[in-house]
């Protein structure tokens, strides 16, 4: 008995490990200290890899301010939620970031969500629709990084649910 009250400490240490990797009301957004010429290759790569650029078309929702630096961060953070929030796919060789504060403004929503960004993913030039997967070279959400990882989230997901579900398991044995 005292051996698994030991358990469940490093057990819910273990659960807070498995939960950290995702984070709820985080938005990727394009770095404002950047010149145009450098936000404009990342919201072509964006747009043309999965992120949903209908609303910052010319009669889309989030077209105002038509700036170079308002698009890109609008197609960042679409990029970043299609792909789950994947912290990687905010990368974009440094020309993103991640905040916490939401940018939506002026009628313009930023989805905070996949399901709030649109299940219709397209793929484009990248490969597999759903999951980013940067380019040979240039400036994919993580050209520092090679694409090994991609499918991670998925794995780390049902093995969250795994921990947890272990864990209410061996609380449950314990108390009983």
């Amino acid at each position: 008995m005292a051996a698994n009250a030991r358990l469940i400490p490093l057990a819910l240490a273990l659960m807070a490990a498995a939960l950290a990797g995702r984070s709820e009301g985080a938005w990727c957004v394009c770095r404002q200290d950047l010149p145009d010429s450098a936000l404009q290759k990342t919201l072509d790569y964006a747009c043309g890899d999965g992120a949903d650029c209908k609303p910052i078309q010319q009669s889309g929702a989030c077209f105002a301010p038509d700036t170079v630096k308002a698009h890109c961060s609008y197609a960042v953070n679409s990029f970043y939620q299609r792909n789950n929030q994947n912290s990687q796919a905010c990368v974009f060789s440094g020309t993103a970031t991640l905040v916490t504060t939401d940018p939506s403004s002026n009628g313009c929503q930023y989805p905070a969500s996949a399901s709030a960004a649109g299940t219709g993913l397209t793929g484009g030039t990248g490969g597999t629709t759903g999951m980013y997967s940067p380019p040979g070279v240039g400036l994919g959400p993580s050209s520092l990084n090679d694409n090994s990882g991609a499918n991670v989230l998925t794995a780390t997901g049902m093995a969250m649910w795994m921990l947890i579900l272990a864990c209410c398991s061996l609380m449950a044995l314990n108390f009983s």
